[in-house]
């Protein structure tokens, strides 16, 4: 058992996401959210240091050293995955780990509304799951890979740096691909999958213009393609896509998207109030034959409406569902004011008026 492995079970009996360890500090958890120290002495740069390379792999320790940073992702059995992330800081060493649970919530479990049921179930086209870091997209795709995997007859094939969750083949074959590990890169990957036979490619970061193409072009070619994206709405992650191509392609590309989305989930995490945890909140877009054509002409500053007027294909708004959940007294006021997106639905709801008005 390595020293660090009593972090992990403290982080685990804590009901923590992530813990912190960095050179000059104590042990910090994140526990619904919300930072808590650990009561436990400064660790110093060398104890530290050593406790990191106890579980890191050799290849990963000499990367770490000559670049000073390494994603990786280590697992104890019979507890939980992390995914791991070192770093050199100005007082030594630091690193990240996030926990991934072994179970994998299902969609009904974490609430999920039944559209996203049925993205699993597509036959073709790109799906993308978007939000700030630590939104909770990886637990969303989790859920529907697993919804997929309980209820298809297919190849997935998972493209991630780290692998995160980890599926068992059951009604499908799953096959999981770390880069750095298994391939070179996510492009390097991805190019291979066309040779590979998948009908169901999940890209754990589609982070360049390189990895965007290929999806794409997996996507217009009758692979079911599910990605993720830093972006904090529907309208704006299609606009992310295209704008990360040169100006005389964006033509060609709001046309390939237009045909290729067939749905896109942007989130984000409340801490809920009427019991512990946290709730992930969720605007939800259909690709309609209407929203083709806003994509195609370059009109996404009119995605919002359709969602408004969409609602019967499973469509909803994000401020809409956190109206919703703020009604139903899941969340507070102020944190339901702070993530919206147009903030006066809900100025009447504070008890005491923003800072700055």
């Amino acid at each position: 058992m390595a020293k660090i492995d009593a972090f992990f079970k403290l982080m685990n009996d804590q009901g923590a996401s992530d813990l912190h360890l960095v050179s000059g500090s104590q042990p910090i958890l994140r526990v619904h959210g919300e930072m808590e120290r650990v009561k436990y002495k400064e660790l110093g740069n060398d104890e530290l240091k050593a406790m990191l390379y106890e579980i890191a792999p050799e290849d990963k320790i000499k990367v770490f050293e000559e670049t000073g940073d390494i994603d990786f992702a280590y697992e104890i059995p019979n507890l939980a995955r992390y995914r791991c992330n070192y770093f050199q800081q100005k007082w030594g060493v630091g690193a990240v780990f996030r926990e991934i649970p072994s179970e994998i919530l299902t969609a009904e479990q974490l609430g999920l509304p039944p559209v996203v049921k049925k993205f699993a179930m597509l036959h073709k086209g790109m799906c993308l799951v978007t939000g700030p870091t630590g939104s909770g997209k990886s637990t969303t795709l989790a859920a529907m890979m697993n919804y997929a995997n309980k209820n298809r007859k297919d190849h997935i094939l998972t493209v991630e740096d780290p692998v995160e969750f980890v599926h068992k083949s059951e009604s499908c074959i799953v096959n999981h691909r770390e880069v750095g590990m298994h391939t070179k890169s996510f492009s390097t990957a991805l190019r291979g999958a066309l040779r590979e036979d998948p009908d169901i490619i999940l890209v754990g970061e589609m982070r360049d213009l390189e990895t965007i193409a290929l999806a794409l072009e997996a996507a217009s070619t009758g692979h079911l393609v599910f990605g993720t994206l830093h972006t904090q709405s529907a309208g704006k992650t299609v606009d992310r896509v295209i704008d990360v191509f040169p100006s005389n392609q964006q033509a060609q590309i709001r046309t390939t998207l237009s045909e290729a989305l067939k749905g896109v989930v942007a989130q984000n995490l409340f801490r809920r109030i009427d019991k512990k945890g946290r709730m992930a909140v969720l605007e939800i877009l259909v690709v309609t034959a209407a929203t083709s054509n806003l994509i195609r002409e370059g009109k996404t500053f009119q995605i919002p409406s359709v969602i408004q007027t969409g609602k019967k294909y499973g469509m909803q708004s994000l401020d809409d569902a956190i109206l919703e959940a703020l009604q139903a007294k899941k969340i507070s006021a102020e944190d339901a004011y702070d993530k919206a997106i147009v903030k006066d639905r809900f100025l009447a709801f504070l008890k005491t008026p923003p800072d700055f008005m």
